[in-house]
């Protein structure tokens, strides 16, 4: 009781309204349902993404085991066809006595030691009536005795077909115990059925148990006359034997691995409870009817001795296409239980945190939400200041709800009163430094011109020899270049009116392009022009846009003094405007220096190639005709002047009638 009262305390100190505690309640409601509903979202689809990945798993492993399977197939046919190859086993056959015989053992002996085979394999020589002649495995070896038959194998359908039709055969077939026994095989295809859970009543075949499931190659041998003299047989038993599926597993990284006679496991790295491979255990019964009855694949969660394991089955036939058995690949469904179980508590854990979180996160924030009243008196107090005068001042934007909102626009209000303030002082200053541009020009303008005039004269009549005359030619080039000067002075200072009047675009800029070459004397640029050919008649003052236009033009040339490429091109946009774009490929423009090419006399040329006044001309005119001009530009690769253009001119600024341009061959470069 002692310990619960500074608790209670600290909560009412933490929630100090009812309302409190119910938003903090709220929010947290609201994130655990939305961080719930999503958690579940997400942990569907990884349960989804990782079955389909385990299926996708297991697929890929079924295809390398059959690859592998199919590999030793091969192996066993090769080995038929070479045994059949060998003139030494055709001579000795078709020779038959004792020392032929003899020969033939060893021959046979030598063809299992071959490198590249394993030691489990069998060879068996037949006669035309499929009588054994001899025969040799890697365990045992027999030779017929004259006049003693080993066993007879007519009753083998592979071999009596190979026989009749006089051509090699190789498929996966069941011997009978019988046969095995001919060739010391019969103990080792001997298996003990044992009791196993959901299997079917009664077995597939008859002979398992007793019969073996062998990859079997028959070649026909024939003799120098190319008469048939009988069959050379190789076969790979795998009852008892764990040679392919261990190397499958191996290989293909494959949880498990078995091969079935029937629906009995003959072959198998699937292990019992016990810790034993469960040879003798049989198929479930349900996989039974699909892949033993029904010819078909069996994919998908399967109950495999003792446990449910994601399966694979496919059909194994023999040479006459009948199902004989299946070759089966799992991995256990455990595991991909645990790693789905772990998925599951890791969402389960971050969705927890996650709460908690909302949890703490909403005390804090709900405690601003209910005193608003605060808030409310600062208001006051700044709009007392505002009044006065002090139009810098703002309100702090941490207010929430419906304060903050009011705040925030009223922070907007003053912002926009200052900015007001701003160009309109910005406004003046241009407009007092056009006046000032205007009378120093005028001021400058004539005693430039009297200056020019007489050191030209003075040129004209200084001898060429006379020390002289190269000060002079100084005095008149930085004399013109001076009344160049001026001249943009004046055009800054002067506020033209737009006189409209209908302009066709594409080909005012086809005949400034024309008149490029005249112009331009620094590198000759091949330009190439992108026109729309529906681009609308505008309505603009072609003088001025032709101004601009080719100042572009020429900022453009200059900037690729090792030669490049200029592109003109013309589009309809949207809203009733026109877009002109002149792309050149040269060095590019700084980042830095993006903001500032609008900016009256700022220039990147050397002193004396530029006053830093083209662009802002430019920028002027386009301004004037309600228009946007834009720069995109990236150093070593380009620039692209972007210009907008309305088609019609508000009412206010249609010309009564039409007047010439002036300065029309005016050449500005920024």
């Amino acid at each position: 009781m002692t310990l619960m009262n500074p608790v209670r305390k600290f909560f009412r100190g933490l929630f100090s309204a009812p309302f409190h505690l119910a938003l903090v309640a709220s929010f947290t409601l609201v994130a655990a349902l939305t961080i719930g509903v999503g958690d579940w979202v997400i942990s569907r689809t990884i349960n989804d993404y990782l079955a389909e990945s385990m299926n996708e798993r297991v697929a890929r492993d079924a295809h390398l085991a059959r690859s592998i399977y199919n590999a030793r197939q091969e192996q066993v046919a090769g080995l038929s066809y070479n045994l059949a190859k060998d003139a030494a086993l055709a001579a000795g056959l078709q020779a038959g006595d004792e020392a032929s015989r003899r020969v033939i053992g060893e021959r046979l002996q030598t063809h299992l030691l071959a490198p590249g085979l394993d030691d489990d394999y069998c060879v068996v020589l037949l006669d035309r009536q499929w009588n054994i002649v001899a025969w040799a495995n890697g365990i045992h070896s027999g030779i017929q005795a004259t006049g003693a038959p080993a066993g007879n194998w007519g009753n083998l359908p592979i071999a009596r077909e190979a026989l009749q039709t006089s051509r090699s055969l190789s498929s996966t077939e069941i011997i009978p115990a019988e046969l095995l026994a001919m060739v010391g095989l019969d103990e080792q295809a001997r298996i003990e059925l044992l009791e196993t859970p959901r299997a079917a009543p009664e077995v597939f075949d008859p002979r398992e148990g007793s019969g073996g499931l062998a990859l079997v190659g028959v070649t026909p041998l024939e003799t120098e006359s190319g008469e048939v003299a009988g069959l050379a047989l190789a076969l790979h038993l795998f009852n008892n034997d764990f040679s392919l599926v261990d190397q499958i597993k191996d290989i293909a990284q494959i949880d498990t691995v078995t091969i079935f006679l029937g629906d009995l496991r003959v072959s198998t790295n699937v292990m019992t409870s016990e810790g034993q491979r469960a040879v003798g255990t049989r198929l479930a019964a349900e996989v039974g009817e699909v892949v033993l009855k029904g010819g078909q694949e069996y994919v998908g969660t399967a109950f495999v001795v003792n446990e449910n394991y994601i399966t694979r089955y496919e059909p194994l036939r023999n040479h006459a296409g009948e199902i004989i058995g299946i070759l089966y690949v799992g991995a256990r469904q455990s595991a991909f239980f645990r790693l789905l179980d772990e998925v599951g508590r890791s969402i389960t854990l971050t969705a927890i945190v996650m709460v908690l979180f909302t949890f703490l996160l909403a005390t804090p924030v709900t405690r601003v939400i209910t005193n608003p009243l605060k808030n409310l008196r600062e208001m006051a107090q700044v709009s007392k200041r505002v009044a006065q005068g002090e139009t810098d001042v703002r309100l702090p934007v941490s207010y929430g709800g419906e304060v903050g909102q009011v705040a925030a626009e009223f922070n907007a209000m003053l912002d926009t009163l200052q900015a007001t303030r701003e160009q309109l002082v910005h406004s003046e200053n241009l407009a007092s430094l056009g006046q000032l541009a205007a009378g120093v020009a005028h001021e400058l303008n004539n005693p430039l011109g009297t200056i020019l005039l007489y050191a030209e004269s003075a040129q004209r009549e200084c001898a060429e020899d006379d020390p002289h005359c190269a000060d002079l030619a100084v005095i008149v080039k930085e004399t013109k270049r001076c009344k160049r000067i001026v001249a943009d002075l004046l055009n800054f200072s002067r506020q033209h009116q737009v006189i409209a009047q209908p302009t066709d675009i594409n080909a005012l800029l086809q005949e400034l392009i024309e008149m490029a070459p005249r112009r331009i004397k620094t590198v000759s640029i091949p330009i190439v022009t992108e026109f729309d050919p529906n681009l609308p008649i505008i309505n603009s003052d072609t003088a001025q846009l032709r101004q601009v236009f080719l100042n572009i033009m020429t900022n453009a040339v200059e900037a690729m003094p090792q030669g490049g490429t200029l592109t003109v091109r013309t589009q309809t946009g949207p809203n009733q405007m026109i877009t002109v774009e002149i792309e050149d490929t040269g060095c590019g423009i700084p980042r830095e220096n993006l903001g500032k090419l609008f900016t009256p006399f700022f220039t990147t040329k050397p002193i004396g190639k530029g006053t830093g006044l083209g662009l802002a001309i430019s920028y002027g005119i386009i301004k004037m005709h309600r228009g946007q001009i834009n720069v995109k530009s990236q150093v070593g690769q380009g620039t692209t002047f972007i210009i907008s253009l309305p088609v019609k001119l508000s009412a206010a600024e249609q010309p009564g009638a039409p007047q010439a341009a002036s300065e029309t061959g005016k050449v500005l470069i920024g």
